[in-house]
């Protein structure tokens, strides 16, 4: 049974080495999460540690997907600082284990994150993936919203450019409303 669960700062150092692992996995299955191959295992720790303090400081989330022993994926929320944006957050990381893929992970990981942000009354969660990238399917039937793409925006993990595809989601009580006034 799969258990999807939030980490604090201190427990994201005590996950940092399963967290790389999972990283380097997904880099090298080509999703394009930000990083290149190859990636070491000690910049991958570390680049987990050092996300501790924003954990704490409340200006990221984290959660894991816990499949028995192991970490089996991974999703982030990060909150602008700005006055401006407190109603909205950036959904980062989501990232689920090869071997653990198709098992519903992906779903419970964003239905979790989207949760969290209603509970805490943001009303709007944003997020980018690959164009053409499985992850979309995945966003599009959690009834995500595409609201563009830019071409050659982020290196693949070989370094290739690959267009990028933005998503929005309204969350919480009336939210839905509210953001398609316009």
């Amino acid at each position: 049974m799969t258990e999807i669960v939030p980490v604090s700062g201190p427990e994201l150092v005590t996950y940092a080495d399963e967290l790389a692992a999972l990283l380097i996995e997904t880099v090298e299955g080509g999703a394009s999460v930000g990083f290149l191959a190859p990636l070491d295992r000690s910049t991958a720790a570390s680049w987990w540690r050092e996300r501790a303090a924003a954990v704490d400081a409340g200006h990221l989330q984290v959660w894991i997907a816990r499949d028995g022993e192991r970490v089996a994926g991974t999703i982030g929320l990060v909150k602008p600082a700005l006055p401006n944006a407190r109603h909205r957050a950036e959904v980062a990381k989501l990232m689920v284990c090869p071997s653990a893929r198709g098992h519903g992970i992906g779903r419970a990981l964003l239905a979790a994150a989207e949760r969290s942000a209603a509970d805490e009354g943001l009303s709007l969660l944003i997020l980018d993936t690959e164009t053409g990238s499985p992850a979309e399917r995945l966003y599009r039937s959690a009834g995500w919203t595409e609201c563009g793409s830019v071409p050659a925006y982020a290196g693949d993990p070989q370094s290739v450019l690959q267009p990028t595809t933005f998503y929005y989601k309204a969350v919480g009580p009336g939210a839905r409303d509210r953001h398609n006034e316009r």
